[in-house]
């Protein structure tokens, strides 16, 4: 038993140190940015945007976003997802071909 407790100190332990060397993201300055980051990161790591965006324009953004809203249930209104779609696109979004 004791040896089960060691083991799940050790784990924890190095979990939490993992944990400790993340960095948080920081999304560049621009209208919009704090919907992103106070309704996206509840469910998500704000990396998602950065990995995604060379791959994304308006139109999957918007894709995305609705996703987000409509298969997982993110509570964000019309009016925030307009914004969050709009900051996505202006500032993480593929230039136009």
């Amino acid at each position: 038993m004791k040896a089960l407790f060691v083991s799940a100190a050790v784990v924890v332990a190095l979990v939490s140190g993992a944990l400790a060397q993340e960095k948080p993201v920081v999304l560049k300055d621009a209208p919009g940015r704090t919907n992103v980051e106070n309704l996206c990161s509840g469910c998500h790591s704000l990396d998602y945007i950065r990995i995604n965006a060379p791959f994304m324009n308006k139109q999957t953004w918007t894709a995305e976003v609705t996703k987000m809203i409509a298969a997982f249930g993110a509570p964000i209104q019309k009016n925030d997802a307009d914004a969050i779609i709009e900051y996505l696109s202006a500032n993480y979004g593929a230039p136009p071909q």
